[in-house]
């Protein structure tokens, strides 16, 4: 395996744990106070995957160098090591592993762990691990920067909020009783309904600017955002069919495996969706 095939794996795992770290830290903010049995998981769940996301994050910024020499040597030469340090993109993990320790540090502290001002600080941490992404890549140096970098961070928070909100709900639906988890799903979709669109549009955007013309879908760079559109397709698929169908199921009574089946293949979507990001950012461009 080459530098750039590794680090482009490793990539999308940092990926995934940068978001599900953060996100766990959103939901916590938002609907920690009416979880009963399931907030402690909920909350190692956060811990666990920032802690995670820190290490994966920093031997992805470790791979850089090794990435600009072309073989694994890079990673043991200090002038590499520090050129890969001092760019914007190891800027932008750096920022990243910050936020990343910050959620991890106030999420295993112990004692009053159900303190909303202590879910609030991983909140604004899991947020500042999101503007690490800002910093870096195609959005960060083109003219239309100031159109750009609202609409990532918008992406990034919604995608965050919801991708790191799945594996929490799967664990509701265990632990909490049936009142809980159905009014859980309820202000969780009702919320999603109003972000979900704006994730979209904000993609959206992002992609007319940074293409210019359909004559890219052509391209790697355009398959790659076809994919990716693909997958948003399908998880809108299941998002519904959790909303219309399996949530009403389970306040009529009903079991709770189906809705959680359905959870984890949203996951396992978004989780591929991730994948094919790290693909687009690491080895294509829109120019």
């Amino acid at each position: 395996m080459t530098p750039d095939q590794l680090s482009v794996s490793v990539r999308a795992v940092a990926l995934a744990f940068a978001l599900q770290a953060s996100g766990a830290a959103f939901f916590l903010a938002l609907f920690g106070r009416r979880l009963i049995h399931g907030r402690g998981p909920v909350q190692r769940l956060g811990c666990t995957s920032a802690l995670v996301g820190l290490v994966v994050v920093l031997a992805h910024l470790t791979l850089d160098g090794a990435r600009l020499s072309g073989d694994y040597d890079g990673m043991w030469d200090w002038d590499l090591q520090r050129l890969a340090w001092n760019s914007k993109s190891g800027l932008s993990q750096l920022v990243q592993a910050a936020g990343l320790l910050v959620i991890h540090l106030t999420l295993r502290r112990r004692g009053r762990s159900e303190s909303p001002v202590r879910f609030m600080w991983a909140a604004v941490a899991g947020a500042v691990v999101c503007a690490g992404f800002l910093l870096t890549g195609h959005t960060s140096h083109h003219r239309l920067r100031a159109v750009l970098a609202p609409s990532l961070a918008l992406h990034v928070l919604i995608l965050a909020f919801w991708f790191g909100s799945l594996l929490p709900l799967i664990l509701v639906t265990r632990l909490e009783s049936r009142e809980t988890v159905v009014d859980l799903f309820g202000r969780f979709s009702s919320l999603a309904a109003w972000l979900v669109p704006l994730l979209l549009v904000a993609g959206l955007v992002m992609a007319a600017i940074l293409t210019g013309s359909f004559e890219i879908l052509r391209r790697p760079y355009g398959e790659l955002l076809l994919a990716k559109l693909s997958g948003f397709g399908l998880l809108m698929v299941f998002a519904g069919l959790n909303k219309w169908r399996l949530t009403p199921a389970l306040a009529a009574g009903g079991p709770g495996g189906p809705l959680r089946w359905s959870i984890a293949v949203e996951y396992a979507l978004i989780v591929a969706v991730l994948s094919v990001t790290a693909v687009l950012t690491t080895f294509y461009s829109p120019d």
